[in-house]
Order: structure tokens, then C-alpha cells, then sequence
């Protein structure tokens, strides 16, 4: 592996970059879309996450040439079939609400024991013509109420496996700890790394 790297995170989300940056090898410098010149919205038309993040990184090396990794992130939960699934953004509505997307999980599972669910990130690698998939998975179960701050998306309805306090009542170090992001993340570490 090179011992001086750019590789693209095919995100606009600077902090999300950030914190992945410190979990990969020092000599990998991580860069935005926006780093690139990238400012339009990357499709996601497949109907699986590995579809997906493939889709954003194979747009990215075909329209700037850059190898590159994308992340898709789903909440799929065992007595809806998996549900949101891939969807997961956009349950309520392609506006992307994560308070609504909330509001429709927790009416669907209303008197509902069962309501074990994981969280499952995929991270697409596309270097030189190579294509590698990671993935990062976290079990845990959906509250019946919101619980906590911090986080986003479903952080407030998730509490996972051995845990008391849902992702959005923890610190994002306590999070980072054992999220399915920072899993797949230290596959595609470990990976870069060889």
C-alpha cells in the first residue's frame, strides 16, 4: 500500500470525515466530495446498501478519477422483515425527516414484544480497478419512546445488545466504541493497512 494516499469519503459531511480520518492509517489523507469539486447529489437507486455505497463510489472514480470509499447505513428490524432497511432515510418520505421516520417505526412496532433490530453500515473501496466491501453490523433492540440527545437518525430509538441507554443517551466516543460504522471502518482500516 502506498505510504502517502488520498483516498475520497464520498460524503459532504465533514465531521463524519473527521472521525474517520483518526481511525484510519496516518499516511491515508482523507478528502470530501466538496474537497474534489464534488457538489451534486450522488444517486442511490439500488435496493441494497452494498448497492448503494458501490454506486456512490464507482460515480466518484468515473467522474474524478479518485480511488475512493462510500458508506450506506440501514436499521433493519427482524419482525418488519427488515424494514427500513436500504429505506431507512427515507421511510416517511423522500424529505429525509428523521423525527417522522421515528414516528413511523414506533407506530409499526405499537404492541409489538419482539423488536430486535441491527444496524448495519457497508462500506464500499473502489482502488485502482479493485472493488472491496466491508461491512459493520450492531444488534440491539427499538425502544418504545425516544431516549436521549444526542446522535441522529434512529439514535434515539436504538439501544443495543448488553446496553441500558439507547446510541442518543451515549457520548460519540462511547458510541464509536461499538456503532456498526466504526465496525466496517476498522475492517476497511485493517484492509488498508496490510
Amino acid at each position: 500500500m502506498d505510504k502517502n494516499k488520498v483516498l475520497v469519503f464520498a460524503t459532504q459531511n465533514k465531521n463524519k470525515a473527521r472521525e474517520i480520518q483518526g481511525l484510519l492509517p496516518s499516511y491515508i489523507e482523507v478528502k470530501t466530495l466538496s474537497d474534489i469539486g464534488c457538489n451534486e447529489d450522488i444517486p442511490e437507486e439500488q435496493d441494497t446498501l452494498e448497492g448503494n455505497a458501490l454506486q456512490k463510489a464507482e460515480y466518484v472514480k468515473e467522474h474524478f478519477g479518485y480511488d475512493c470509499f462510500a458508506d450506506d447505513t440501514g436499521l433493519e428490524v427482524d419482525v418488519l422483515d427488515g424494514e427500513p432497511g436500504v429505506y431507512s432515510a427515507r421511510y416517511a418520505g423522500p424529505q429525509k425527516d428523521s423525527e417522522a421516520n421515528m414516528d413511523k417505526l414506533l407506530e409499526k412496532l405499537k404492541g409489538e414484544p419482539y423488536r430486535s433490530a441491527q444496524f448495519r453500515t457497508v462500506i464500499a473501496l473502489i482502488e485502482g480497478e479493485k472493488k472491496h466491501t466491508f461491512e459493520g453490523i450492531v444488534k440491539g433492540n427499538i425502544s418504545t419512546e425516544r431516549k436521549g440527545e444526542e446522535g441522529f437518525g434512529y439514535d434515539p430509538i436504538f439501544i443495543p445488545e448488553g446496553e441500558t441507554h439507547s446510541f442518543a443517551e451515549m457520548e460519540l466516543s462511547e458510541k464509536n466504541k461499538m456503532s456498526h460504522r466504526a465496525r466496517a471502518i476498522s475492517k476497511l482500516a485493517k484492509f488498508l493497512d496490510q
